[in-house]
């Protein structure tokens, strides 16, 4: 019974080295899900909720403040937080234009670029244990 509690918990904790594999795992689902044949393109379920109107804007910011979320547990500063809400503020506007709204999320992946914040904060305040 030990064995399900310790799986939620790391599920849940704030461990930066448990942290790293979510978000990514995230930005995955989000940018990369699909690749189009004969490229090297991904697109992922930011494109694909944009397809829906407003609602769909609504579910793929709500999921890319997820990332965001994690950044305050890691304790990543205001600032920091603030330019990630700024890139899914204007990932979610950019969706909002009626029609073409999922090109330029195909291009502006608001996701991988939070990604890359969270990893620099990793990287420089939580480096990896040495084994």
């Amino acid at each position: 019974m030990a064995q399900p509690l310790t799986r939620i918990n790391r599920l849940g904790s704030s461990d930066p080295q448990a942290v790293r594999p979510r978000v990514e795992a995230m930005e995955k689902l989000l940018e990369g899900l699909i690749t189009i044949p004969g490229t090297n393109r991904k697109f992922g379920l930011d494109v694909i909720l944009n397809l829906v109107p407003v609602a769909g804007d609504v579910a793929a910011a709500a999921l890319g403040s997820y990332m965001i979320w994690e950044a305050r547990n890691l304790g990543m500063s205001k600032t920091k937080m603030a330019r990630m809400a700024g890139t899914v503020g204007i990932d979610f506007l950019l969706g909002l234009i009626p029609f073409i709204g999922a090109v330029p999320d195909f291009f502006y992946r608001s996701n991988s670029i939070n990604l890359r914040r969270i990893k620099r904060h990793l990287d420089r305040y939580h480096p990896p244990a040495e084994r």
